[in-house]
């Protein structure tokens, strides 16, 4: 069981913290499988031919999947944890219905837990009961905001722009630097940008920012290694 510090109800209008950052993870996340999908594609296809317009067109269809591959990936997996969030909304209103005596008492637990004396716990519980019990059981048990649910497409819409955008950043870099330079412009841009994504999902998930951000281009500069490697074979 978790903190039920946030009792002030939050407008259905308005996002709650988690959904907020549940955007933001489907954004870092989509931005990441953007850049290292696109510039895969981009060495593997770069090195096999020097056509300008292969290397575009090839990089181009490939952001265009990964994106539309990203958001709906989001849409499934966020829908269905909406799915359970109502679910378990509909349980406990079968539950507190049966036995809300039950229910009353592990509010009082909850607050036993945290030293709360057993006699205020019991007065804590039942006002927060009487006044309103679904919204108190499902913010204790489950860190749940009452009716506040993520939102699949929120969350698509995001991993969809971000995808798009990270995978902008090599495909630019490939097909629009000069020919002498469009390797080291490519190398530079995507060290760049998963590092960036690496600095973000480690704030996100208050993480060690360093360690994200290495862990990151090690696997970047490994995607490209693969990949020009690929593209010397075919």
């Amino acid at each position: 069981m978790v903190s039920i510090s946030r009792i002030k109800k939050i407008p259905k209008n308005k996002m709650t913290i988690d959904e907020k950052l549940n955007n933001l993870r489907a954004g870092v996340l989509g931005s990441n499988d953007g850049i290292l999908t696109v510039v895969g594609v981009l060495f593997s296809v770069a090195v096999a031919t020097s056509n300008q317009f292969t290397i575009f067109i090839a990089g181009l269809a490939d952001l265009i999947a990964c994106a539309l591959s990203m958001a709906a990936g989001e849409y499934a997996s966020v829908s269905t944890q909406k799915d359970t969030e109502k679910a378990v909304v509909a349980s406990e209103k079968l539950i507190l219905k049966d036995n809300p005596l039950a229910e009353t008492n592990k509010i009082a637990a909850f607050y036993e837990e945290k030293g709360v004396t057993r006699e205020t716990s019991l007065k804590i519980a039942k006002d927060l009961m009487s006044k309103k019990p679904l919204e108190t059981l499902i913010e204790i048990k489950y860190n749940l905001q009452l009716g506040h649910y993520m939102n699949p497409w929120a969350a698509a819409f995001s991993s969809l722009f971000s995808a798009t955008a990270g995978g902008i950043f090599p495909l630019a870099a490939m097909t629009l630097s000069p020919a002498g330079f469009q390797w080291p412009a490519t190398i530079l841009a995507v060290c760049i940008s998963v590092s960036l994504t690496g600095y973000l999902s480690a704030k996100l998930g208050n993480g060690l920012v360093k360690i994200a951000i290495i862990r990151n281009l090690l696997v970047g500069i490994l995607t490209m290694i693969i990949h020009y490697s690929i593209g010397i074979l075919l």
